[in-house]
């Protein structure tokens, strides 16, 4: 709406007043219209507007005084006019454009669109480094001067600006949170070339592939592996790379993890995902392997009491368990887990440190 009240187009043509009064600009209706919703207390937001727009609209309140009832009534009643007849509306903006686009276009796409509008100084900058991940930021602010870092604290909101702080190493922290106190003579020029260098910067980084980090993505792969194929991958790493191979460790969720990461109360949505001749399997085998035991016994202790009992009895009936056999029915049950943690109905609980 204040887009409209400040477009110099706004309200059609200049309003037909009556003829003993002069043919008021567009650019006074939208003056009158602001004045009178901040006389009446209604929230305005004037800084969701061009900083060019806002300029104007202050500058045009400076230089009116009076306004007669009978204009006021004329140009509420074209306004209020204009508005009826707006059937739809867009957001203002490439980032509220995108914003809507979200789902609908790629990733490319929309990083194309960013880089071409960098150069474009009539688009905030510092909306586009607000919505960005922090994962995105602090790299490119690491590298940074520290009176960059300290501009960029102050331009972000408070709550966003104390997590990019706490992400930033104990030194350099402390270094750029004295420095934006020394941020107040920079002037507004300055703030934008630096937020428009920022976001050339954070548009200009490759886009990722692949969604998770490849920890996690080597620690699902893993997590459907033969017992013996995983333990040997593992082995490998911690050979060749022991932090990473740390960082996969902490990805895998097997049988065996069944006990301290899963939720008695969710024990049961995942069982009804799995065939119960795969869970029978899966706790018959389980059960004659002294590491795998807690997980089987925190499946059974978390069942309605007759279920419990029918799969102890199928358990009871079954012969010897080959390990292929059982590592694929315990891979369907993890499976099942995997698959309720994804959609949100299973939440795990966090692998201790």
């Amino acid at each position: 709406m204040l887009a409209s009240l400040t477009n110099t187009e706004g309200f059609g043509a200049p309003a037909l007043l009556p003829a003993s009064r002069p043919k008021i600009h567009p650019k006074e209706k939208a003056a009158i219209i602001v004045r009178l919703m901040l006389s009446e207390g209604a929230p305005l937001k004037v800084t969701s507007l061009p900083e060019d727009m806002q300029t104007e609209l202050t500058q045009q309140l400076g230089k009116m005084r009076r306004v007669s009832r009978e204009t006021l009534k004329a140009v509420v009643e074209e306004f209020l006019g204009e508005l009826e007849q707006v059937g739809l509306s867009f957001p203002g903006g490439l980032e509220g454009a995108l914003s809507m686009m979200d789902g609908h276009m790629s990733a490319n796409a929309a990083s194309r669109l960013r880089r071409l509008s960098g150069g474009n100084a009539s688009v905030d900058p510092w909306e586009r480094i607000n919505a960005m991940s922090l994962e995105r930021i602090v790299p490119v602010l690491e590298e940074e001067s520290i009176e960059v870092c300290a501009v960029v604290l102050s331009k972000l909101p408070v709550p966003r600006a104390a997590e990019l702080l706490a992400k930033l190493p104990g030194e350099r922290a402390r270094a750029v949170a004295y420095a934006v106190s020394l941020t107040g003579n920079v002037d507004p020029d300055t703030v934008h070339r630096i937020g428009l260098s920022l976001a050339t910067q954070l548009d200009s980084q490759p886009l990722k592939a692949f969604d998770a980090g490849p920890g996690e993505r080597v620690g699902a792969i893993l997590n459907v592996a033969a017992a013996s194929t995983r333990d040997e991958v593992l082995r490998g790493l911690l050979e060749q790379d022991k932090d990473f191979a740390e960082v996969v460790k902490k990805n895998i969720f097997t049988f065996e993890h069944i006990k301290a990461r899963l939720g008695p109360r969710d024990v049961p949505k995942v069982i009804r995902l799995v065939d119960q001749n795969l869970i029978v399997t899966a706790l018959a085998y389980a059960m004659g392997v002294p590491d795998l035991v807690p997980s089987a016994e925190h499946i059974l202790s978390n069942l309605s009491q007759r279920l419990t009992q029918t799969l102890k009895e199928e358990m009871a009936g079954r012969g010897k368990i080959k390990e292929k056999d059982a590592e694929e029915a315990m891979g369907a049950i993890v499976m099942a887990i995997r698959q309720l943690e994804g959609s949100g109905e299973v939440v795990l609980v966090e692998p201790e440190q």
